[in-house]
């Protein structure tokens, strides 16, 4: 799986604004997080279109979560940002055919799409802020080939 800089950038500051207990400024999570000021702006604009933030205005101003952080899923911020979580040369799994031999890479893709929405639908955005991931998600880093 690859993940964009804005994906990286935009889960790194909406788990700041998760474990914030006020709204923060673009100034304020570009410096938690050593992100590019103007950079952040953008991809904080698009979650705010997308109904994941929320923003106000004057001196107590910032950014806010849209929902509750434990009803927005590391899934949501991904798909806001770059639509859906796997796809092939552009099509969704489901819609690809391969004949003969490569017949099976079709349930290939499937299977890679449905477990990355088991582990980035299921952390939320308080999973992140808290340090606690589900027990699933736990397991699967204590492997230590994970790692390599």
């Amino acid at each position: 799986m690859r993940l964009s800089a804005r994906v990286d950038y935009a889960l790194r500051a909406v788990s700041e604004l998760a474990a914030a207990d006020a709204p923060r400024t673009v100034d304020q999570l570009a410096a938690a997080q050593n992100i590019p000021g103007k950079y952040l702006e953008s991809i904080l604009g698009e979650l705010r279109r997308g109904g994941l933030l929320r923003s106000q205005r004057g001196p107590d101003g910032g950014y806010r979560l849209g929902r509750p952080a434990d009803q927005i899923s590391i899934a949501d911020v991904i798909r806001a940002l770059d639509g859906e979580l796997a796809n092939i040369r552009g099509s969704r799994p489901e819609n690809l055919e391969y004949v003969g031999a490569a017949a099976p890479l079709q349930e290939v893709w499937i299977a890679l799409r449905a477990s990355e929405r088991a582990i980035l639908e299921g952390v939320t955005l308080a999973h992140v802020a808290s340090g606690t991931l589900p027990k699933a998600v736990a397991n699967l880093v204590a492997d230590p080939s994970a790692w390599a």
